[in-house]
């Protein structure tokens, strides 16, 4: 693998060199992928290797049923990302994924890593009032089937909440799910073939990593910081062709917490409209922001109806209850027949007890509530966290909405071993390494910050503190 490796980089900055030089020109078409394998005497895998790195650093572009081209710019101003490689690559690390989703549902860890508002800031009575209400108001019909598709109170009931806050969607558009990450699973599956290529973001929720290798689809990433995404490395990529699904989150992303522009959401829209590349849009955390106004979505400014627009009320009621949505665009609308044959039915009492919460005007009334709460927790977690890791924490911003904290760590610090010290004391956290394949994020960690900081989590910041300066020493001594 590393004889390999070394072959095709070494060929590439051969050609790199050509490039560059002069020697082939900007418009100059290459060989074939088979010829060039036959011309260096090796396999068909290198070849294809050598002429993605080149595409993937903006030097050659791929033209659908014409072949490759040299595609050089020199006058550019500088990329700030420009040694982040975007390529089609599988998702690694599973055996962590998995071990890392076991250790979350686990009842002796305390879940420092795990994403979840705490049980206390649900509104349990009201959330009562409204499943017996339902229960108390259903019509027989409720009771013989379930639409595939929802049941039409709840759509209507997540229209209006929409209209309220600027967003409008056919109700015939809505299809309700058993949460947001099913959704995307079956919308993966509809859109794209085993093999394909996703562009998603790095980093990016592990979650989504775990769910598209285990679909056998591949990945290709694009940089993203606390301050956004790349916009002009997507479009780059999604002029190649290489992927037409892209997964976005443009509000609160799991885990740098960016909230994008109005320009950039409207932007990626227009990108996709003209690349002809869906994206899926995950929104779960946009009820979580910290104003009363909820931040549109890409969706807002999709007129070519490339934009599927998903999420579910996990991160801003409760996970537990298994309710999500996802709104098609026109041109996925031709596969409607499919996705509801393929749709998880929902538990119907449970989707006519949450459009009476709606209804009732008692979900605007916890969202209200849960802005203030949310800003005031997660300062204070920051607060503890800065003092607490004073000397290993490198940053840990503020992120614009949402209860997830993303720190850089010194790099003496690998975040995988953190996680092992942290587990051996039942401390469950997530390290950076399962958020991307770059392997950027060594010396990161996700920390969850939706529990209320009661002594028991700082007892655990504390102690996962004392964990990294027991790294710290063992690396520098």
């Amino acid at each position: 693998m590393h004889k390999q490796g070394f072959k095709y980089q070494k060929l590439a900055v051969h050609i790199e060199h050509q490039i560059t030089t002069g020697q082939l020109k900007n418009g100059d078409r290459l060989c074939s992928i088979r010829d060039f394998s036959k011309r260096h005497g090796i396999s068909l895998n290198t070849a294809k290797a050598c002429y993605q790195l080149l595409e993937a650093k903006g030097l050659i572009s791929v033209k659908p049923k014409s072949g490759y081209f040299v595609q050089y710019q020199p006058h550019q101003p500088a990329d700030k990302n420009a040694n982040f490689l975007s390529y089609p690559r599988q998702v690694s690390n599973l055996e962590l994924l998995l071990e890392i989703q076991q250790a979350a549902i686990s009842a002796d860890q305390i879940h420092l890593g795990t994403i979840q508002i705490d049980p206390r800031w649900i509104p349990l009575d009201n959330l009562r009032r409204s499943l017996n209400r339902a229960i108390k108001h259903c019509k027989p019909e409720d009771f013989l089937h379930c639409d595939r598709q929802g049941h039409i109170q709840l759509r209507s009931a997540l229209v209006e909440l929409w209209r309220e806050d600027g967003i409008y969607i056919p109700t015939e558009q809505v299809f309700i799910s058993s949460g947001c990450m099913p959704a995307l699973a079956l919308l993966i599956q509809i859109l794209s073939h085993e093999k394909d290529s996703i562009i998603v973001t790095s980093p990016t929720f592990n979650g989504q990593l775990q769910q598209i290798a285990n679909l056998k689809r591949k990945i290709i990433e694009i940089p993203a910081s606390s301050q956004g995404i790349d916009l002009e490395r997507l479009e780059q990529v999604m002029q190649s062709g290489q992927a037409k699904l892209c997964l976005l989150t443009a509000n609160f992303q799991n885990p740098l917490g960016y909230c994008l522009s109005h320009q950039e959401k409207q932007h990626i829209a227009k990108l996709a409209e003209k690349y002809q590349c869906f994206i899926l849009e995950d929104d779960v955390f946009a009820e979580c922001g910290y104003q009363i106004e909820r931040p549109l979505p890409i969706k807002y400014w999709d007129q070519a109806g490339y934009v599927i627009w998903c999420g579910s009320i996990s991160k801003s009621l409760s996970h537990a209850y298994r309710i999500g949505w996802f709104c098609l665009g026109e041109q996925a609308m031709a596969f409607t027949s499919k996705i509801l044959s393929q749709n998880q039915m929902v538990n119907t009492p449970l989707q006519l007890g949450l459009a009476d919460f709606i209804y009732s005007k008692a979900y605007r009334e916890h969202l209200s509530h849960l802005h203030h709460i949310l800003q005031a927790q997660v300062r204070a977690y920051i607060a503890y966290i800065q003092a607490t890791f004073a000397e290993f924490l490198l940053e840990c911003h503020m992120p614009k909405g949402g209860y997830i904290l993303w720190l850089k760590l010194r790099p003496e610090i690998n975040s995988v071993e953190l996680y092992h010290q942290a587990k051996a004391h039942h401390i469950s956290i997530v390290p950076g390494l399962v958020f991307s394949e770059d392997g950027k994020h060594q010396h990161y960690i996700r920390l969850n910050a939706g529990h209320i900081l009661d002594e028991k989590m700082k007892q655990a910041i504390t102690t996962l503190a004392q964990c990294s300066r027991i790294l710290y020493l063992q690396h520098t001594f």
